[in-house]
């Protein structure tokens, strides 16, 4: 059995919240959260949200113990892209790209 929470659309680039995810994989909740309060990066406050709503989702509808809770799986792919355009000298422009997220959670209950 596993809890799974999605965060969807999130603005940030999926190469900075890989580098986070890679810090709280196949580690207990409890451990995971502590180093996501004490990691200075951009994606850790999403990514906090993300593992209090999964460890809920645990709980309330699975019926698991947040005890033996562990990050199983976690993993992010790229959302959509926003296209900006800043204008640059000699008439040029040069193109911005606004990267977006989809992250995935997956815990499981320790055997």
């Amino acid at each position: 059995m596993e809890a799974r929470a999605t965060l969807k659309y999130t603005r940030i680039s999926p190469r900075k919240v890989g580098l986070v995810l890679d810090l709280i994989r196949n580690k207990p909740v409890d451990l995971a959260m502590a180093i996501l309060k004490h990691t200075p990066k951009a994606a850790c406050e999403d990514l906090q949200k993300l593992l209090k709503s999964a460890v809920a989702n645990a709980e309330n509808n699975l019926n698991m113990d947040k005890n033996n809770l562990y990050v199983a799986e976690c993993f992010v792919c790229p959302g959509p892209i926003l296209k900006r355009i800043r204008p640059s000298s000699h008439g040029r422009a040069f193109r911005i790209l606004k990267r977006t997220s989809h992250v995935t959670l997956v815990l499981k209950e320790k055997e």
